[in-house]
This record gives structure tokens, sequence and C-alpha cells, in this order.
């Protein structure tokens, strides 16, 4: 099978029935030495002429170096391959007239051609999803950030499609891995196949999204985060349905402005909408409103985020009361705070220590790493 498919890769048509008469013919006549199953595979794996010539080439680069395990001679008295390696390996001529270094494999595995080492690590890991103008900021802080930076950044959150919560629903549906047996779905199929249930359907519960709330901070002390999150938010409405807020002295919802299709717009919008950005701060009283208003329904078993630094105007005692209340309605509270991200920071003082008990994460969402995180943490 594994000859067949590199005779392939070289522009030779080899079906399934050559592959079978030649597994067949190994049974027949076993292959002893190199001449006999040379001809075994040429008479059954090659049917035209004019590909003798690309067989040849493909046999020579296989099995010209190789130790057959078949050959109990070979098994007694094994040959080193020309880089001196204990394991049976060949080398396969890549593209070019110079050999590269860690194209020999193992002949057993007939991999397609190829290139160095480095590259093949680079191809088997995970690849990047930043575009490559972005690679470099990563980790840099938004507030090193200069306004084209920025720019690039949003763009390329709005892009992104980020993996929100979900929860499991009650309703079943069809589905391969459920535990349940569909039997009304199971009998409809034995229709096919005169009543005998050849195929269990199965169902399992489905999945959905989950609530998310994000609340922003848009007073002086946050303003270089502002913009990203502002585009983070647009992302999680566009997505995942998400109700976003945000405040500085007073609360403004900014869910509908954001949806808006044109990015341009929506951001114009919003930042016409809140009247008090870049001013001061009342976490605990803007957190209090929104319970207290007709969209605190949404909280109820909801991921919320809440993006601050946690400087505070209120009083620390109010907002431990907000906070608590707010964690028994929500199913996981978020708190995404820029300046957690500074070393030694311990939220000992002000609203940040009264509302750290009640967060069920504390993040800095000061990178696209740090922001990465916190939307892996919502899951």
């Amino acid at each position: 099978m594994a000859l067949s498919q590199r005779l392939r890769g070289a522009g030779i048509a080899v079906d399934l029935t050559a592959t079978e008469t030649f597994s067949r013919s190994l049974a027949v006549l076993p292959p002893i030495d190199r001449g006999r199953l040379y001809w075994l595979s040429r008479i059954t794996l090659v049917r035209d002429e004019r590909d003798l010539a690309a067989y040849d080439a493909v046999f020579a680069a296989v099995f010209a170096d190789a130790v057959l395990p078949v050959d109990p001679n070979a098994r007694r008295q094994p040959r080193s391959t020309a880089a001196g390696a204990s394991d049976v390996n060949v080398k396969v001529p890549a593209t070019g007239s110079a050999e590269q270094d860690g194209a020999g494999l193992p002949w057993v595995t007939l991999p397609s051609v190829t290139g160095s080492a480095a590259e093949t690590d680079l191809a088997l890991g995970i690849p990047e999803r930043l575009p490559s103008r972005l690679t470099g900021l990563l980790d840099t802080p938004f507030d090193e950030l200069d306004p084209a930076e920025l720019a690039a950044v949003g763009a390329w959150l709005e892009e992104a499609r980020n993996h929100w919560p979900t929860r499991r629903s009650r309703r079943l549906v069809r589905r391969t891995s459920g535990r349940r047996i569909d039997l009304r779905a199971t009998l409809a199929t034995a229709r096919r196949t005169g009543w005998e249930p050849s195929e269990l359907v199965r169902k399992g519960q489905l999945d959905k999204p989950r609530r998310l709330v994000m609340v922003c901070d848009v007073s002086q002390s946050m303003q270089a985060f502002t913009r990203t999150y502002l585009h983070l938010m647009r992302a999680a409405t566009v997505s995942a349905d998400a109700e976003v807020f945000a405040f500085a002295t007073t609360l403004t919802r900014l869910t509908a402005v954001l949806a808006h299709h044109d990015v341009s717009i929506a951001m114009q919008q919003a930042t016409n909408l809140v009247a008090d950005r870049f001013g001061g701060t009342r976490i605990a009283g803007n957190l209090r409103t929104l319970l207290r208003s007709r969209h605190g329904t949404a909280l109820r078993g909801a991921v919320v985020i809440i993006a601050s630094d946690g400087w505070d105007s209120d009083d620390p005692e109010q907002l431990r009361r907000v906070m608590a209340r707010l964690y028994r309605r929500a199913y996981r509270v978020i708190w995404m705070n820029p300046r957690a991200a500074a070393p030694g920071y311990q939220p000992l003082a002000g609203g940040m220590a009264a509302a750290r008990p009640y967060c069920d994460e504390l993040l800095p969402g000061h990178t696209l790493r740090a922001l990465e995180n916190v939307v892996s943490s919502t899951r």
C-alpha cells in the first residue's frame, strides 16, 4: 500500500485492484531478493510502458539502500545507512541537486518528499493565527503601541473568530457521540433495511451559546486600553450575541451601536454615545445600576467580564456588596485588569481588594496574548 502511494505521487496511475494483486503476489511468490520484488511490483503495479522510467526511479529511491526485513541474512547483518544511523532509512531526493539534511525517512512510511528538519518542525507545529505584521506585537502592552498598531490590533480582533462559552441544554439532538439511543430515528432508518436495525442512531444534549456580558471601564486611567477593549466587545456582540456596557461615572449600553455592520461607524457611534469617557470612575454605582435595570436579567447564568483597573471613587464596602450579588447571579465572573500584569501585583487595597473574593479569575488584559487567555477562560 505504501509503495502504491509513492508511485501515485510520482504520477503513475495505480488503482486499488493493482495494489490488491501485488499484495496477493507477495504471498504466492515471496520476495527473497530485491530483483524478485522489482519484477513482482513492476508487473502488477505498472500498466503503461511510459511509466517505466518513473517506476524505476521510485523503486531505486525506496529500495536502493534499504535493508528488507524479509531477508534473513539482512536481519543477521544489518547494514548502516549513509548517515550512520542504526535504523533503516532511505534518502529520498528532494527537489534540487543537493541532498538536504533530515530528508531520510523509513521506507515503510513512504511519506511525501520533505525538506529539512527545521522545516518539518514548523510544518508539524500549530500555525500562528496572527498575521505577520502583528506577530511582534503579541506580548507588547497596548499602552506602548502607536495609533497605527492599535488600529491593526483592533482590525484583527474584528476578524478573529473567538470560541465563546457554551452550555449543555436539555434538548436532545442526533449526535454520533451521544450516550442515548434514538429509538424513533433507529426504527426510521431500519425501514431501508427490511426493518433490521443495522444502524443505531444516537442522541445527546445540544450545545448552546452561554450568555456573555462585558462591562468596560472607559475612565481616564483606562484610556490606553479602551479602544482595544471596544473592538473585543464588538467581536463578542457580533459572534456571541453578547450584552456589552461601558462606564465611567454613568453606565451606557453599547450593544446596539457596536452591532453595526461597519466597524468605523460602530466605533464612532460608541464614542459619541459615552459622554463621560475618560473622566472619573464609579464601579460600584454602575454595577448596581446594571443589576437593577431591565438588562440585569441577562446576568443570570452568564459569563461576566469586567474590564477595569479597580480604581474606584465609591466606597469599597459598596463594591463588595454589589460584587457579592453579581457573583450569586452570574455563572462565572472574570475581572480583566491590565495593571495585574505588573511584577508583584497583589489586589490588596481599594476596590480591587473588595472585589477579588467574588471573581473566579483575575487576569491581565494588557496584550494580545493576555486577551486570548481571557477568552479561553470563559469556556
